[in-house]
């Protein structure tokens, strides 16, 4: 009878347990620390989040400029600036981009193949951070780029656009503006 007890205990407990396992599914992903869309969206050389602090503090990306060139009544040398900005961030990017994956790669094969001691760990962490931090340089120094091509107007124009109005940093006319 305590057997019968305790396999009823399990079977209920199992859907509890599983709960508890947040990664249950990842350990088949190609690089542990991304998911599919991640790996897409780095090899793509999009911007992954990385330029959050310029972004949201006023400091709009070539991106969004881009797409919104109609609507900030971008000039044709605005227009071209800032497509030679973008091009030249994406390339970078995905550069960049693939060293990351691929020092992130390289830490998931030492885990796997038990290549792994404190000395190696933290060889491969360094390198994997340096990857990382090259590629946010990319995307926060194309947003230091693009600044200055834009007016305050066009600035405040992104800011609403963007639903960043409003904010503790609303006023973005302190980063340059040549027009």
């Amino acid at each position: 009878m305590k057997v019968l007890y305790f396999l009823s205990f399990i079977a209920l407990s199992a859907p509890a347990l599983a709960q508890d396992a947040p990664y249950a599914g990842q350990q088949d992903r190609a690089i542990s620390s991304f998911s599919e869309a991640d790996i897409a969206a780095i090899e793509a050389g999009e911007g992954w989040g990385l330029a959050l602090p310029a972004e949201l503090n006023g400091w709009p990306g070539p991106a969004h400029v881009l797409e919104m060139a109609d609507a900030l009544s971008l000039d044709t040398e605005q227009r071209s600036q800032i497509e030679t900005i973008f091009d030249e961030m994406k390339m970078a990017a995905k550069s960049e981009g693939r060293r990351m994956l691929d020092a992130e790669a390289a830490l998931d094969a030492a885990f796997a193949n038990g290549e792994i001691d404190p000395g190696r760990l933290v060889k491969l962490l360094a390198e994997a951070e340096a990857a990382r931090a090259a590629l946010r340089k990319v995307h926060l120094g194309a947003h230091l780029r693009t600044a200055p091509f834009l007016t305050r107007h066009q600035k405040m124009l992104y800011s609403q656009a963007r639903g960043y109005e409003g904010s503790a940093h609303g006023d973005h006319s302190a980063h340059g503006g040549s027009h």
